[in-house]
């Protein structure tokens, strides 16, 4: 017996003398070290639990991040690729794939114990952080979901049901833009189309002038319709659309809406949390879905859908698509546990703030500093190109359309898939790439945009590097028809 308490008292003492060094080193690390090898002290830290009296916060407005910093955070990006596509897929920076990390570790050293006792309050965290985020009234009007394509199946198949209980009726309609995105004009199809509704989509006509432009084919459509004696159950509205990109006139649309009599109305807000300001109040739709990963710095996958409080206690059926053990206990529970799968990247959020918070105005100095970026690097590749932005620079937000040289001969949705590649592997140039055609049949109008994005770790650099790419395309007298096709 003294043989071993003698033996827990030493394991006792080798146990305080590696937390003290512990925390040495996590101190250390906090002043010293850069963020992209901070891994191993962080899972010192998260392990250990230790408290450090060091602020997360900067001290003082003279510590924000530097941009060395910032460099050094996205420091794992691919060399020598000019990244001006952040709307696609995001980024996430290296502290907080570190927070990933740990999350990660942190479940698999005890599994059992991480996912039936720790999991829920954890992601009520960051469901908290996205609820005052995004004022909304209530916690349980927020549901993490993996990306839109779920919260668009979680809205949409709602409706297929209404369609089966005879809630609705054959022939009443969704209404939606002509621009709306692909895999949510999918999931319409899948679930209201199928069930017996009809669609009508609104014309998108870009390049746009104004805002009033969109209002008012908006309620032409809405009124022609109403005069046809159609009911319009349900419209689907983006709040910055993909591509072509603009700033919506969200509020005046979601009135609309009320006005005309439109049930309900879900906002596709992929690419809206990060680049533009978000208030559910304000906005006032039922239904609202926006990424954490394009613009807020989330891993892939992290989005939430906001149901306004008056749908969720509705008769509405709303069920997330994946049925398990949670099935019929509210969404919010449903969306927490769709069964075992690694659910780190929604714990990440409050890593996340952290990080933004690092920033000079925080999120809302990151959303004006990207879109006064965006824009400028936008006009400069207009006039280098010699041609036009897609919109006045207060429609848009972290993304702009330019206007193509019109001899590079973009004439199908064809053609902007192939340049796409090639400018990636001939220049290093990372961009999205849109055919529009031409209002009207109209003859020498711009048909090809490039779309550009502007994240904090863009440099001017990289929007030179697309400049001198597309000048050294017309020199060479490239058009899509001859170099890609024959490729």
């Amino acid at each position: 017996m003294t043989g071993n308490a003698g033996s827990s008292t030493q394991e006792n003492h080798f146990g305080q003398r590696l937390r003290v060094m512990a925390e040495k080193i996590v101190i250390f690390c906090r002043y010293y070290v850069s963020p992209i090898v901070l891994l191993p002290y962080r899972t010192l830290q998260f392990f250990y639990q230790i408290k450090t009296q060091v602020p997360i916060e900067p001290k003082h407005s003279s510590s924000f991040i530097t941009d060395s910093e910032i460099q050094s955070e996205f420091a794992h990006h691919a060399p020598g690729v000019a990244m001006m596509n952040n709307g696609s897929f995001g980024c996430c920076p290296a502290s907080v794939i570190s927070a990933l990390q740990q999350w990660q570790l942190k479940m698999l050293r005890q599994p059992s114990h991480f996912l039936l006792n720790e999991l829920k309050n954890r992601i009520l965290e960051s469901r908290n952080i996205i609820k005052d985020h995004i004022n909304a009234e209530d916690v349980d009007e927020v549901s993490i979901v993996d990306n839109i394509s779920t919260a668009a199946a979680i809205v949409l198949q709602q409706t297929a049901w209404a369609f089966a209980e005879g809630k609705f009726n054959k022939g009443d309609a969704v209404i939606m833009f002509s621009c709306t995105y692909g895999a949510v004009k999918n999931s319409i199809e899948a679930y209201f189309s199928r069930a017996g509704g009809s669609v009508i989509e609104v014309p998108f006509n870009f390049p746009l002038n104004s805002n009033e432009e969109i209002i008012s084919e908006f309620r032409k459509a809405l009124e022609r319709e109403k005069g046809n004696g159609r009911r319009v159950r349900l419209a689907v509205i983006d709040h910055v659309t993909c591509v072509p990109t603009v700033v919506m006139p969200v509020k005046q649309l979601v009135k609309i809406c009320r006005d005309e009599g439109v049930e309900q109305v879900f906002i596709d807000a992929a690419h809206a949390v990060g680049s533009v300001d978000v208030d559910m109040q304000e906005i006032g739709a039922d239904f609202y879905a926006s990424t954490l990963y394009k613009w807020f710095f989330c891993p892939p996958v992290v989005s939430f859908l906001y149901c306004r409080k008056s749908a969720t206690h509705s008769d509405l059926q709303l069920h997330h698509p994946i049925v398990s053990h949670r099935y019929g206990m509210g969404l919010a529970e449903e969306s927490f546990w769709v069964g075992t799968r690694d659910y780190s990247p929604y714990l990440v959020l409050p890593s996340v703030m952290e990080f933004v918070n690092r920033f000079e105005g925080g999120l809302k100095g990151i959303i004006k500093m990207n879109h006064d970026a965006v824009v400028e690097m936008g006009k400069m590749l207009a006039e280098a190109w010699g041609t036009n932005l897609g919109c006045p620079p207060d429609m848009c937000a972290s993304m702009i359309m330019v206007g193509l040289p019109a001899c590079l001969g973009i004439s199908s949705d064809d053609d902007a898939r192939k340049l796409r590649p090639h400018l990636c592997d001939k220049f290093g140039v990372e961009v999205r790439i849109h055919y529009q055609a031409p209002k009207d049949g109209k003859v020498g109008s711009t048909t090809g945009y490039v779309r550009i994005c502007h994240q904090i770790y863009n440099k001017v650099d990289d929007y030179y590097k697309l400049r001198d790419a597309i000048n050294q395309l017309v020199r060479d007298g490239f058009t899509c028809a001859l170099e890609i096709n024959e490729a």
